[in-house]
């Protein structure tokens, strides 16, 4: 069984109308369904506006589904409330992209810890400094920092804070969203090579959101793309960078600059996208595909089965 299960799940925002205007509604994530193995890296990606965040924030019970299930260990998230979901969130964490936003400036980094530390675990005021400074230490950084507020740091110093805060529950899934997009390129390399550090270390799975598909194919044992609030294309990461099918996927590589393919064609799609507060019928991509017929315009694709290894695509012409 998986470790995390989500099946067609929704998140859509209420848009208030006029006196004569029926309610709308923003379809951020729009019935999204995958899974996530014990100890496995999963990738998701898409352009900005296209739900991965929502979907982020809705596994961990920031944001309210409509509908769907996410269930952890078999436990289904959606039926847990006060006190019985606080004691589960013992089991899945989240980094957040914002490392100048995402800690309290009021609080020192001993404090910023120990919140999770004596909320989880029945340790004396001792054992939970002693537990933090090998937190930190984990994360690359010395005992001096226990006792020094958010503002002291850089950013990467302080997404490392971030970090050391999810580990310190000990969570058996950690959503990190987009961790290192506010981050200097050269910091950026850093943080990743300690996500994997700390996975190869403690078992823990991770869904990691980036628009960036080269720091997703580097990290990640299989990519799942986003479009519109729908999932276009899941497979292996080797697998999908190799041999994309869907047409929005090939547009992503094609805009990735490496060494290797310096003579590559940057595919650009024509418009902009579509609004999720009126998406277009039938395929969500169809108005900017390349390839797209007139059945696109009128019938939505479903995930279909490709290969032997687990690959979906949704996409009615490309294989």
């Amino acid at each position: 069984m998986a470790l995390l299960e989500v099946e067609n799940l929704k998140v859509h925002y209420p848009v208030r109308g006029g006196l004569f205007h029926p309610k709308r509604f923003v379809r951020a994530v729009d019935g999204v369904t995958f899974s996530i193995n014990a100890g496995e890296t999963v990738g998701l990606v898409g352009e900005s506006g296209c739900g991965k965040s929502t979907l982020g924030r809705a596994l961990v019970r920031l944001e309210k589904p409509i509908s769907g299930q996410v269930r952890l260990n078999g436990r289904d998230m959606s039926l847990l409330k006060g006190k019985e979901l606080r004691r589960e969130r013992k089991n899945f964490q989240m980094i957040f992209q914002d490392p100048y936003g995402s800690l309290n400036p009021r609080l020192t980094v001993f404090s910023a810890l120990d919140e999770v530390l004596e909320l989880h675990f029945n340790f004396s005021k001792a054992e939970r400094r002693a537990r933090a400074v090998e937190l930190l230490d984990r994360v690359g950084l010395s005992s001096d920092a226990l006792d020094r507020y958010a503002h002291e740091f850089s950013g990467g110093q302080r997404q490392r804070i971030g970090i050391a805060r999810a580990l310190a529950a000990e969570p058996a899934l950690i959503v990190a969203d987009e961790p290192v997009s506010a981050l200097d390129v050269s910091v950026q390399s850093a943080i990743i090579n300690l996500l994997e550090d700390i996975q190869n270390s403690t078992n823990t799975a991770f869904l990691f959101i980036a628009h960036d598909l080269a720091v997703v194919e580097h990290i990640s044992a299989r990519i799942i793309v986003m479009y519109l609030g729908k999932i276009v294309e899941s497979a292996p990461a080797r697998e999908l960078v190799a041999k994309p099918l869907h047409p929005y996927t090939k547009i992503l590589l094609s805009a990735v600059p490496t060494v290797e393919r310096t003579k590559k064609k940057r595919i650009v799609p024509s418009g902009d996208v579509p609004s999720p507060l009126n998406p277009p019928l039938g395929c969500p991509f169809h108005p900017r595909c390349p390839i797209a017929k007139e059945r696109c315009k009128v019938e939505a694709p479903i995930p279909v089965s490709v290969g032997e290894n687990g690959r979906l695509c949704s996409c009615f012409y490309a294989f």
